[in-house]
């Protein structure tokens, strides 16, 4: 469930981030007070507003703790433009591949969905009025006297009249509201566009230019008096597609784009991943010889700059950026001293311990005990867990995790999948059985690979 920023506190967002990660209090604060602030730089007056600035996160800890899984559950929370990215998608201007300035167009991308959606929802009743109206209009056309079980008085030779095709729209819309015609074919028309020329050259091969190619495009196709074709389909997807068609021609797409804007400029944010990879300063050849220089562009943009995007200028003066990274190799103080002020704000997240795992797989709303037993649920077999089985998962876990490369709660996903494995293979064969992993189970089957450490690198 989206909620609007004034509604999101600083305790609301950390109780919706508990029931999804485990711990990590203080990266969960961070990032709430950080969102919050937001709200609260919207309610002052202008010439103050516009000196307020983000106050920028660098999330720093181990893989497999919980930094990817605050952007993904921040970016369900809020209704407002967010979007995550991968610093190790980005290169130098100058290298074959995506430059820093597509964060920018992407998160535009997302604002625009969302105010888009917004418009339609507030002209959604007209619109499905009008759908409603539009496939009367092909049923009555198409009505002959019996069709739908309505008998008219009127001749044959003469035909319905008038007052009677009346008669027979009422009752059509009737039985329309009912869904007594939901299945029924009905020819419609609708608009027409398949001989659209924006996308021969792909819009990704200009997105880099800022250049709305589509809309050029457009420009140099001849009219045609066709600007409509007909369609079969069923009523009920008739009026699913008619009233998406009347909404999307009541909105005007220059205050979508406009309002869009304002909203990234104001209130977007980006999660900026994986951050540490690209924060080495050597020199050097090959993959990494760019690292340096995405950090410059990365720089204009986490200070403030104006990117030209096809629906028009955005300033990222007060774009909210998170940076997040393990930072097993390098260290902050590798990125560059200009990019480290620009991310005032240094969290670090905790490493994980075995009784982390027995909360990650017990207390969130989805864990994964719960999605195993669900899956297993649709073999109508009943999958539990006892409370020593939980505790002896969680056990092999944190043993995997110290005697080999610490992935943090990512090594749930291997042992549980060497647990169950012999049920999930066997599933279509136990309908109607009842498995209970408890702690011999468990052992039962990644014992042997505890002890065999060479053989657990390769396994676990």
């Amino acid at each position: 469930m989206k909620l609007a920023e004034a509604s999101l506190t600083p305790a609301k967002i950390v109780a919706e981030l508990d029931r999804y990660v485990v711990g990590q209090k203080d990266a969960k604060r961070a990032v709430a007070v950080a969102i919050r602030n937001r709200w609260r730089r919207m309610q002052l007056a202008e010439d103050m507003r516009k000196e307020v600035v983000p106050k920028n996160i660098l999330l720093m800890g181990p893989t497999g703790v919980g930094k990817t899984e605050i952007a993904r559950r921040i970016a369900g929370l809020m209704d407002a433009p967010f979007t995550k990215v991968e610093a190790t998608k980005f290169t130098e201007v100058g290298y074959v591949g995506r430059d820093v300035e597509s964060i920018v167009r992407d998160l535009l991308e997302s604002a625009l969905h969302v105010v888009r959606e917004r418009a339609r929802r507030k002209v959604e009743k007209k619109a499905k009025t009008k759908a409603e109206e539009r496939v009367l209009d092909a049923l009555v056309a198409a009505w002959k006297p019996g069709d739908y079980d309505i008998e008219l008085m009127s001749s044959a030779e003469t035909g319905p009249t008038a007052q009677e095709l009346k008669v027979v729209r009422v009752k059509l819309r009737e039985r329309l509201r009912s869904g007594a015609l939901d299945d029924k074919d009905v020819d419609i028309q609708m608009a027409d566009n398949s001989q659209q020329l924006g996308n021969i050259f792909g819009d990704a091969s200009f997105a880099q230019t800022g250049i709305d190619i589509g809309q050029f495009m457009e420009k140099l196709r001849p009219p045609t008096a066709a600007t409509t074709t007909s369609a079969r389909m069923t009523v009920k997807e008739a009026l699913q597609t008619l009233a998406a068609e009347e909404a999307e021609s009541m909105v005007d797409t220059k205050d979508i784009n406009a309002e869009a804007i304002e909203l990234v400029e104001n209130h977007g944010i980006v999660f900026l991943d994986e951050i540490d990879k690209v924060a080495g300063r050597q020199a050097g050849s090959g993959p990494d010889v760019s690292r340096e220089g995405v950090q410059r562009d990365l720089l204009p943009l986490v200070e403030g700059t104006t990117v030209s995007t096809r629906h028009g200028p955005v300033k990222t003066d007060h774009i909210l950026f998170i940076g997040a990274g393990a930072f097993h190799v390098s260290k902050p103080s590798d990125l560059l001293p200009e990019l480290q002020g620009r991310m005032p704000i240094r969290v670090r997240l905790d490493a994980l311990t075995e009784a982390d795992f027995v909360r990650i797989l017990t207390e969130p709303r989805n864990s994964l005990t719960k999605q195993y037993s669900a899956l297993l649920g649709a073999e109508k077999m009943k999958l539990s867990f006892a409370d020593d089985g939980i505790a002896e998962i969680a056990r092999v876990a944190a043993m995997a995790n110290t005697t080999q490369e610490n992935i943090g709660a990512r090594r749930l996903f291997t042992v549980m999948e060497r647990v169950l494995d012999e049920v999930s293979f066997e599933g279509p064969a136990l309908k109607g059985k009842k498995i209970v992993v408890d702690g011999a189970y468990v052992r039962d089957r990644v014992g042997d690979l505890l002890e065999d450490q060479d053989l657990a690198r390769f396994v676990l």
